[in-house]
């Protein structure tokens, strides 16, 4: 079970309204649905975190995607980064289940715990300065909340340099697999599973697999 910081935290993300373009978007995406989910009703609000709450491995992505996310009502949930989410966590014992395809299908995390840098599907992915700074309060509270993560997975530039400036980490270079230690943490970068990398090759599985090999490893040596 959660503890009660992070389960006051993840209330105040779901009623968060700081961000007007995106909570414009995401309601208006809920609104006039994709032709393939028509007939479902979307979560149309920020997204909480989820996980093991004593999890030592801490997983950062971008943002909810508007027709997984934001359609499911959990992170990596109803989407073809979920899926690649979902079977590398389980084939690494990380997971219940290799798929993540709705909030109620029994998909569950093990010493890991999923979080973004922003918590409401951005148009095109990309979330301006200002919405960045308005959600890094609560990454950095649950930085703090989780009091056993040792090892901190970066999926994209943008988790990547959000999570270097709540950790005063400077002139760090983005490059998959590229490692970090610092006294407290060890963080890894990730190319993101998005199509836009795993359709053209840029992520192959056998780099991604190789990502949270080396994370389950670290953790473990970091404990």
């Amino acid at each position: 079970m959660l503890n009660k910081q992070i389960q006051s935290l993840n209330k105040q993300v779901v009623s968060c309204k700081k961000c007007p373009r995106l909570y414009s978007y995401i309601t208006q995406v809920s609104r006039n649905k994709v032709k393939r989910f028509s007939d479902y009703k979307y979560w149309g609000k920020p997204l909480s975190s989820f996980g093991d709450p004593n999890a030592q491995i801490l997983i950062i992505g971008l943002a909810p995607a508007a027709h997984g996310g934001n359609r499911t009502g959990r992170m990596f949930t109803g989407d073809s980064s979920g899926d690649w989410v979902a079977k590398v966590l389980y084939d690494n014992k990380l997971a219940t289940k290799p798929t993540s395809l709705s909030i109620d299908d029994g998909f569950s995390l093990i010493d890991c715990y999923i979080t973004a840098a922003v918590r409401c599907a951005p148009p095109d992915n990309k979330p301006t300065k200002e919405e960045m700074q308005n959600c890094s309060v609560y990454l950095e509270k649950e930085i703090r909340y989780l009091q056993n993560i040792r090892v901190i997975v970066c999926l994209g530039r943008i988790a990547f340099d959000a999570t270097c400036k709540i950790l005063g980490i400077k002139k760090a270079k983005f490059a998959h697999g590229n490692v970090i230690k610092l006294e407290n943490f060890t963080v890894m970068c990730s190319y993101h599973p998005s199509r836009q990398n795993t359709q053209t090759g840029r992520l192959q599985w056998d780099q991604w697999d190789s990502i949270f090999v080396l994370a389950k490893k670290l953790s473990i040596n970091h404990a």
